[in-house]
């Protein structure tokens, strides 16, 4: 797979199968993601990984845990504007309509929201944390650094799904992967097989065109 196939084929998946992903995977899937671009090489991404035994340990853990608190940082602006207000609006609408939702059915729509708590059933996790006292350009560091991850995995076959779902967990996610105080969580991020029987996995989010956010000088 080239790098352009594993772009287009990149998206998140939101059924996992079942099947396993050995640790060497994931270490060597985080070794390359290293190499992703940093500011002055400062490398600011703090990762915890979850698979197989400390999968199911986490899962039964948060069982036990308040459902979803308060985030440390805001996932979208206040009065989103557009064209970003439709393109988040159009894309719930065509994940719930996979999953045969209607917009009336709340109890569905929450029901489906609460498979995050699960990673969709993936076998395996990621977690990503950043000292507090970075700013704002080592978070688009940690940004690159998840797009490099989500592109490796898919040369090998693999799909993911990055979760800021995690931010509103992040008090019972921190506790559990014993990260210190200055260490603050970005997302989590589901990682396995498709379930290609899946009708969500169908999702097709659109983009913009290139001349609704490129301006040539």
């Amino acid at each position: 797979m080239n790098v352009s196939e594993a772009v287009a084929t990149r998206k998140s998946i939101r059924a996992f199968l079942p099947n396993p992903v050995p640790d060497d995977v994931i270490r060597a899937l985080l070794a390359g993601a290293a190499r992703a671009p940093s500011g002055g090489n400062v490398q600011p991404w703090r990762i915890y990984v979850v698979n197989g035994d400390s999968m199911n340990d986490l899962l039964t853990y948060l069982d036990g845990c308040e459902p979803v608190e308060e985030p440390e940082y805001e996932i979208y602006p206040q009065g989103l504007w557009e064209p970003h207000r439709t393109a988040r609006f159009e894309l719930g609408e065509q994940m719930y309509s996979l999953l045969g939702v209607p917009r009336e059915d709340k109890e569905g729509r929450l029901r489906q929201f609460a498979r995050n708590a699960r990673f969709f059933n993936a076998p395996a996790a990621i977690f990503t944390f950043i000292d507090r006292r970075f700013g704002p350009p080592q978070w688009s560091d940690l940004g690159m650094f998840l797009q490099t991850f989500m592109l490796l995995a898919r040369e090998l076959g693999l799909h993911t799904c990055p979760q800021e779902y995690w931010s509103t967990r992040h008090g019972a996610i921190s506790r559990f992967v014993g990260a210190p105080e200055n260490e603050m969580l970005f997302c989590g991020m589901a990682i396995g097989q498709a379930d290609p029987e899946a009708p969500v996995n169908r999702l097709e989010s659109e983009r913009l065109a290139v001349d609704e956010f490129a301006v040539w000088i």
